[in-house]
């Protein structure tokens, strides 16, 4: 299987707030300590708990998947798409709910048979997308090629792996940046085929704006092409309560470093999507080491919410326009 992905730079975790009081009263490692620990990676403030890693970064991790009920049948339907050869699937969630570590489980699982193209992020106008797709394919084509040119050799590549036994396959992520005049682009690239068998299949994964506007009806064909759709919603209660447990207990503790007083002020922070959970429990679990607590309490995750330390740009979405599709297996 060949990968290659693009993407902008990620911004990594915010760096720990220096501690107000004097080093020399407080017992354990010095702030500067701790720095080399965090700068470090995964290892910072681990030990406090009996952990031996971070178990709340914001980097996606398959090793930490956690599979709720939502995030199994939308894995489910990744794989349906990539095994049935759907021409399109589509994956949508809010920021942070967990596509992408849904894909990067999805590429650790497929075999040599399927040829992959990453693409993140892409933009322009017409010709451009094309552009994008050819360099995640590995294909070195000028930007001054022209389209036909560009579209020969796409469908060249295609039909020499499909003749080689095996299948192509695009993932679009952050999908909903694309226009509606690159969505109809990708759905002529599905028509390059042989008889009943579809060479090029595409995955797109984005934020709930993507499925709206795939139901507008100037995409009508498009979303005649998509065979199978899931949307990944935010978390409930009990969902997040079983999500930070697993955590924990995968990074080595007892699953008990939360209290179930301080989940539920997690959940109401985070809104149950997990990559703000994230962010909110490992700035509470900084702020208990700091206090020389060996279990995160309610009012210390009040603590992250009241400095301003944890910060959201907005309510979760409300659900997304269910896509009108000729087949499909979940909403």
């Amino acid at each position: 299987m060949r990968v290659i992905r693009h993407r902008i730079g990620a911004r990594g975790p915010d760096l720990p707030v220096r501690p107000t009081y004097k080093e020399s009263a407080c017992p354990g490692p010095s702030y500067l300590e701790r720095y080399r620990q965090f700068m470090s990676g995964s290892t910072y403030f681990a030990s406090h708990f009996g952990l031996r890693e971070r178990p709340f970064t914001l980097l996606p991790d398959p090793d930490f998947i956690y599979w709720s009920p939502a995030h199994k049948r939308a894995f489910t339907v990744l794989e349906y798409g990539v095994f049935t050869c759907a021409p399109i699937t589509v994956i949508t969630g809010e920021v942070g709910a967990g596509k992408t570590t849904l894909l990067q489980r999805l590429l650790q699982d497929l075999g040599e048979q399927v040829v992959v193209g990453l693409v993140s992020n892409a933009q322009g106008g017409r010709g451009d997308l094309l552009h994008w797709v050819l360099n995640a394919l590995g294909l070195d084509v000028g930007h001054e090629t022209a389209y036909v040119t560009k579209f020969q050799i796409l469908q060249d590549f295609i039909i020499e792996q499909y003749a080689a036994e095996r299948r192509v396959l695009l993932i679009i992520d952050e999908a909903q940046n694309l226009s509606m005049e690159g969505l109809e682009e990708l759905r002529m690239l599905t028509n390059i085929n042989s008889g009943k068998d579809e060479l090029l299949q595409l995955i797109l994964v984005g934020q709930p704006e993507l499925r709206d506007m795939i139901s507008r009806p100037e995409l009508r064909q498009f979303a005649q092409r998509v065979t199978a759709s899931f949307h990944v919603p935010a978390m409930d209660l009990e969902t997040t309560r079983a999500y930070i447990r697993h955590r924990l207990t995968h990074a080595g503790g007892t699953g008990g470093e939360f209290s179930d007083a301080a989940i539920g002020v997690v959940h109401e922070g985070s809104g149950g999507v997990p990559r703000l959970v994230n962010k909110l429990c490992d700035f509470a679990m900084a702020y208990a080491m700091s206090s020389e607590r060996a279990t995160v309490e309610a009012d210390t995750v009040r603590d992250v919410l009241a400095d301003d330390m944890f910060i959201t740009t907005r309510a979760p979405a409300p659900a997304p326009t269910p896509l009108r599709l000729d087949r499909k297996i979940m909403e």
